[in-house]
């Protein structure tokens, strides 16, 4: 992981496409920017986690997300799963909140096989973020 500024750390709360893809492309440009970078997804935005999930997420223009990122990659913006493989390469932490796992009636073994997604809770969460860095909370 780059070893510079301090550390983006990010708690994906809301389950809505849009919010969900820029937690994504924050955490890829804090890559870029020679910072680490942790999601943390809970609530609503634990879905995304699951293959395909993010298909099912709302969308704030409420068209659904499929479409939007259609929209989006027609435009020049990264689509989704090429924002979610690129963090998962780059070595963004992606964690799964337990507590919104439970919350959401996701079973662990059900997220995707694909993402480098480690279960932990609030206190991994917090112990791994920087004294120095930014926690944002999407």
């Amino acid at each position: 992981m780059p070893e510079g500024p301090g550390a983006l750390s990010i708690v994906v709360f809301d389950g809505r496409f849009e919010r969900v893809h820029y937690a994504l492309a924050m955490a890829a440009a804090a890559l870029a920017t020679n910072r680490r970078a942790t999601l943390l997804f809970t609530g609503a935005a634990v879905a995304a986690l699951k293959p395909g999930g993010w298909r099912g997420l709302a969308s704030e223009t409420g068209e659904g997300a499929v479409a939007v990122d259609t929209r989006q990659q027609r435009l020049g913006i990264a689509g989704f799963e090429a924002l979610m493989s690129a963090c998962a390469e780059l070595g963004v932490r992606i964690i799964a909140c337990e507590m919104g796992l439970r919350a959401a009636g996701i079973e662990p073994g059900s997220l995707d096989p694909d993402l480098p997604v480690e279960q932990a809770g609030l206190a991994t969460f917090l112990a791994d973020a920087d004294a120095d860095g930014a926690t944002v909370f999407i």
